[in-house]
């Protein structure tokens, strides 16, 4: 059995194609997808963020909403870009989401990717400290972030305050118990994905990395999972990880399925320059006949390591087309791999 969930960039556009012309198109068929995919059995709803682009940016709102309106689902990011963010607001934005999901919040942060502007951070008002590189800092945010999730008081309170306190120290309200635990780090790197088990956050591994030794992608990828599991163990963390990798899968079923995603040609790694000094891998997309498909996710050894898959999905297709893909791979593909 494995966890499958959909994760949409959230994309929007005025394009005569696209179902999602506007912000709102997107927000709102967000939560609707999110309620059709709780009803058929897809176990999680997450969300990219990105900053300066006609996508989704705000997460919290968004998390809320489809909290609000579903009872099973699972809803998370992936994922919040920590030096764009403000750690303490951000508990307290996080803890009221997951108290209105009852506990099923599943926060993906990172230092983030490449953005549309230069260090958009700093017009968010943030700013690297003295010798510190950008990417340091979204990681010391990120650990303020999860020091804070405890609960712990640190705050002196004020000796008259507008309503009574109570004793000691105070902390970050709402607290929301156990979502420490759910608390996920998109690495891009093996030495990042060994940092996030030492400190106790669950891995989110996407459809690219570093390439750190020329290997097919999926096999640098199992690489980077067993050296996460590795660490955890070697950390003597008292729960069991969370794995979650990120694939484009397409079951070609109807005409509608070939017309879109026959001739895909993204069927091969490929290899190219993230950032001037960092060259990555990109994973291949699958799209092919669900018996075909059974055969070629067999061989994938990432999927394998990690207990949870989530689809990449096309958002500006709609969300009655996004539903038929989902449906798709539980009904055609999981069974055939053990999957459900």
């Amino acid at each position: 059995m494995k966890k499958i969930g959909f994760l949409s960039f959230g994309h929007w556009a005025n394009h005569p194609a696209y179902k999602t012309r506007t912000a709102a198109d997107t927000l709102l068929q967000s939560i609707d997808l999110a309620v059709a995919a709780e009803q058929i059995g897809i176990d999680g709803a997450y969300f990219r963020v990105h900053h300066f682009a006609s996508q989704l940016a705000s997460p919290f709102p968004l998390l809320a909403a489809v909290a609000a309106k579903t009872s099973k689902i699972e809803m998370g990011t992936g994922v919040i870009d920590m030096r764009y963010e403000n750690p303490l607001y951000m508990v307290e934005e996080a803890g009221a989401t997951d108290l209105i999901s009852e506990g099923r919040l599943q926060l993906g942060i990172s230092r983030g990717s490449p953005e549309q502007v230069i260090e958009g951070w700093r017009y968010f008002g943030y700013e690297p400290d003295k010798g510190e590189k950008d990417e340091e800092m979204g990681r010391r945010k990120a650990l303020q972030f999860l020091d804070r999730l405890k609960g712990t008081g640190f705050a002196q309170p004020n000796p008259n305050p507008m309503f009574p306190n109570p004793p000691g120290l105070l902390r970050l309200e709402p607290y929301a118990e156990g979502l420490r635990d759910r608390i996920w780090w998109g690495a891009a790197s093996n030495a990042t994905a060994i940092w996030a088990a030492k400190n106790g956050m669950n891995l989110q591994s996407s459809t690219l990395k570093f390439d750190e030794n020329g290997k097919p992608f999926h096999i640098q990828q199992a690489e980077q999972i067993r050296q996460y599991k590795q660490a955890w163990k070697k950390a003597g963390h008292q729960r069991e990880p969370r794995v979650s990798v990120s694939r484009s899968i397409f079951a070609l079923v109807t005409e509608q399925d070939r017309l879109y995603f026959g001739g895909e040609k993204n069927q091969t790694d490929q290899f190219g320059m993230i950032e001037p000094t960092k060259r990555a891998v990109f994973g291949r997309g699958y799209a092919a006949a669900p018996d075909q498909l059974v055969k070629e996710l067999e061989k994938d050894e990432a999927i394998q390591e990690a207990d949870t898959l989530l689809l990449t999905i096309p958002n500006t297709l709609g969300v009655e087309y996004n539903i038929h893909i989902l449906s798709s791979i539980l009904k055609h593909v999981a069974p055939g791999l053990g999957w459900r």
